[in-house]
């Protein structure tokens, strides 16, 4: 017996399609609802560690995201100018477990995919072009309108719809996600033979120049600098912007600027960090991902963090008979100081940056995220 026999699910990213996919797997009726009219089938990549590779494998995608990614180990620090020598190279701490690599580097279409077409193997429903607009909830259920009309009764809502959260305000929480005062620059590239795992550049014009291996001939790779406001920025001169700034760093940026002087995509956002105050639910309806909670990607655990979400909250609602305040009690004892301290980790890794401090303990500090994320949320 679930506590649940009908969910909801706001959002077909990775919170999203994560929550779908263990309940569905569990013999509960779940409907996503996104609002965008497809998966996206363009963008840059995304850098996983092995907390989010351990989840992938009790969803039953890990061998699709194995093949479909490139999984390496430890990170390489390389100096701005002249030839781009290494100055160090660092192990990563197992997160996963032994089981898994430290960190791998996938396409984000390919991950959405492969996401989906689990959710849609094991039963769920997904609604592109759909956005959830109105939450009626009794004591035991949520009226659900889509779109302006009412669409149907659920056990659950589960707001996975990102930043932006519709769900979050139509259940009266009003957070926003905030600027951290940096932003980056992202592109999809060629992988030059001499790149076998993520590196750093440190220094130069930019704050963080770097780049991940996604596949065996892909990697993206990404400038982060002081936020500005490029939202009028045309395609042609996000190119030419993310070539000249590149400028300082050599090495395999070499090849990454002919990839982008031939066609490249080059696209930018800002940092940005909140993350909602216990609790994430109201009544029948809760908050996960980055509806929740929201951090700079210095420690590469965005995704990670919403699939936490996403295997903590199924497993009490597979496991336990009633949605009562026993089960939002364990869900947030197991989350909540879990996502500060990511998000705190995140934004402070950024503000040594901003501020100049040249004597941060940045390894120190990566190192007790790695700690804590090895052991299981």
């Amino acid at each position: 017996m679930t506590a649940v026999q009908r969910v909801a699910v706001a959002g077909a990213g990775v919170a999203g399609l994560a929550s779908a996919i263990f309940l569905a797997k569990a013999g509960v009726d779940v409907d996503v609802f996104d609002a965008q009219p497809a998966l996206p089938t363009r963008g840059s990549g995304i850098t996983l560690q092995g907390n989010a590779l351990r989840v992938f494998d009790e969803l039953g995608v890990w061998d699709e995201v194995a093949a479909a990614g490139k999984p390496f180990e430890g990170l390489n620090l390389r100096a701005p100018g002249p030839g781009a020598p290494i100055v160090a190279s660092l192990p990563d701490l197992k997160t996963g477990g032994p089981d898994y690599p430290s960190t791998m580097g996938m396409s984000r279409p390919d991950l959405a995919r492969i996401l989906l077409d689990a959710a849609e193997k094991n039963g769920a429903r997904v609604h592109f072009g759909r956005r959830v607009t109105g939450l009626t909830q009794t004591a035991d259920a949520v009226d659900v309108d889509i779109d302006g009309e009412p669409f149907g009764t659920y056990d659950l809502v589960i707001g996975a719809d990102g930043l932006h959260s519709t769900v979050r305000e139509l259940i009266g929480i009003h957070v926003a996600p905030e600027q951290t005062g940096m932003g980056i620059w992202r592109t999809f590239v060629s992988l030059p033979d001499e790149v076998d795992r993520s590196e750093l550049y440190y220094g130069g014009p930019m704050y963080i120049a770097g780049y991940t291996p996604t596949g065996d001939d892909t990697m993206y790779a990404f400038l982060v600098e002081k936020a500005e406001d490029r939202s009028g920025v045309s395609s042609e001169d996000a190119r030419r912007i993310m070539v000249e700034q590149s400028r300082a760093y050599d090495g395999p940026w070499n090849s990454i600027r002919a990839d982008i002087e031939a066609g490249a995509d080059a696209n930018y956002t800002w940092f940005t960090r909140h993350l909602v105050d216990a609790p994430w639910n109201r009544g029948r309806v809760v908050v996960i991902g980055d509806a929740a909670h929201s951090c700079p990607p210095t420690i590469a655990q965005g995704a990670a963090q919403g699939l936490e979400d996403a295997a903590v909250l199924t497993e009490l609602l597979v496991g336990r008979d009633a949605v009562d305040e026993a089960l939002w009690d364990e869900f947030h004892d197991r989350r909540i100081a879990r996502a500060s301290a990511i998000v705190d980790a995140s934004v402070q890794l950024g503000q040594w940056q901003l501020d100049g401090v040249r004597d941060a303990d940045m390894g120190g500090l990566m190192f007790r995220v790695a700690q804590l994320t090895a052991a299981r949320a």
